[in-house]
């Protein structure tokens, strides 16, 4: 396979909180990455890459790079400050110039309504996404987007990355503020983002018949660190618990028997309320997104007797010695790639999106000449290939490439060192500089290649 079909969508991804700014402008609320300071290593999230103010600049690089798709995030405290009362009709307004400003230069947008940045107000009340109150309130707050904006919006998701809910991580992306960090409270957390996920993508199917709504997990393909059964075991148990139980949800079919039996087990079954239960049942998605950057090798002889499985991860994860690792430590593999995309493919018949792919990089600029980032060309050439591969010897259906950030955005951490960009921005941690926008050799060649269709890499 060559050339790419022409209905083939290419863009990139980010969000709100790494690229807005304008932390105190047109009616925003505080969220809870408003009030983080900053650090050696890290910036404040107050201006991030000033989109709130430039994101005509950043379209205008994106129409030149050919683009035909851009995945952001909406900032929930922008259009309703506290999460639950009042909606901002000045913050609703900037996001309808966003989308026009986006559909005029032929760039379809795909909408992503939350990616960590809840109202301040509300993890404050509710302690996120652990009470079903901030769950609700969401659900009330992504109606009215889909209100807002369905009728020119063909691509949504609720949440970004949504099996990080079913990690560690959540209590740090839920706005989840106090507690003991409990494995009942994990669950409850994973349980309410999902209810919330099924009402939503029902809401956009029933009102707005056409649009597209897809569920997103980050994955990281995690392989057995020897073929000792146990390995071999805890990596498919884990795979089961953070991929499968959701994406047997965004087919249709609800959630695992294994992992409701763990529910069961651990007593915490009177989360799942019969009605929640049913919904998971009878609401599927329209395709299968995900994140993609390495994939992690999984030893289970370093697991502690008695771990649960959402948290092995946390104990068994060791550098594969077969892979190169990016100065992060994040280990470059574009066969797992289409690994995922093929098996998403065959298990559940199902359109495949990948809408997060690249390589974060510390770079500076010199002030005269492009980075010269052949590496972000190599990861990606080759990322893209095994994606083709997958199409064209796999039989899987892919709906579009789209790459992470592209135009260089704070990191998830907020270090802006880490550099994903084949355009630079010119501010680092604790100088904002001019911000200006400078491409970098990346830049010409991802031209050629989304002009060619993927055909000239």
């Amino acid at each position: 396979m060559n050339a790419l079909p022409a209905d083939f969508l290419w863009g990139n991804s980010a969000s709100s909180m790494q690229t807005e700014g304008g932390w105190n402008e047109g009616g925003k609320g505080l969220s809870v990455y408003d009030i983080r300071e900053a650090s050696e290593f890290a910036s404040d999230w107050k201006v991030a890459t000033d989109t709130y103010h430039r994101y005509e600049e950043d379209f205008d690089l994106m129409q030149d790079l050919g683009m035909t798709c851009y995945r952001f995030s909406l900032a929930w405290s922008r259009v309703c400050p506290d999460g639950e009362g009042e909606f901002n009709e000045e913050g609703i307004a900037f996001y309808q110039r966003f989308i026009d400003a986006l559909l005029a230069r032929g760039i379809e947008p795909m909408i992503c309504l939350y990616h960590f940045d809840m109202p301040l107000a509300l993890a404050e009340a509710s302690n996120g996404f652990c009470d079903r109150r901030a769950m609700n309130a969401f659900i009330r707050y992504g109606k009215k987007m889909i209100d807002c904006f369905g009728g020119r919006v063909k691509y949504w998701l609720t949440f970004n990355e949504q099996n990080l809910y079913h990690m560690p991580d959540a209590f740090l992306i839920s706005g989840y503020l106090r507690g003991e960090k409990t494995l009942r409270e994990l669950y409850a957390i994973q349980h309410h983002v999902m209810v919330a996920h099924a009402h939503l993508t029902r809401y956009l199917q029933q009102t707005c018949p056409g649009q597209l709504m897809g569920g997103m997990l980050a994955h990281a393909l995690v392989y057995p660190a020897t073929c000792k059964p146990r390995d071999v075991f805890c990596a498919r148990q884990l795979d089961e618990f953070l991929n499968q139980n959701l994406l047997s949800v965004f087919a249709g079919c609800g959630y695992s028997p294994e992992v409701l039996a763990t529910v069961a087990r651990e007593g915490f079954s009177d989360i799942y309320r019969e009605e929640d239960l049913a919904l998971l049942a009878t609401v599927k998605n329209d395709f299968l997104a995900f994140s993609y950057y390495a994939s992690r090798t999984l030893d289970a002889d370093r697991i502690p007797e008695g771990t649960a499985v959402n948290n092995y991860m946390q104990y068994g994860d060791r550098p594969n010695p077969h892979l190169q690792a990016t100065e992060w430590g994040w280990q470059i593999d574009p066969l797992g790639f289409r690994s995922i995309i093929t098996e998403y493919a065959n298990r559940w018949r199902m359109p495949v999106f990948p809408i997060e792919n690249g390589i974060g990089v510390i770079e500076s600029w010199d002030g005269i000449n492009p980075v010269a980032d052949d590496y972000r060309i190599g990861y990606h050439r080759d990322h893209i290939n095994a994606m083709k591969a997958a199409i064209a010897e796999d039989g899987a259906r892919v709906m579009g490439y789209l790459g992470w950030g592209l135009i260089d955005i704070l990191s998830s951490q907020g270090d802006m060192r880490k550099r994903y960009g084949v355009v630079y921005v010119n501010r680092d941690n604790h100088d904002l500089k001019d911000l200006k926008r400078i491409p970098k050799k990346s830049y010409g060649w991802l031209r050629l290649a989304i002009a060619s269709r993927g055909e000239t890499l």
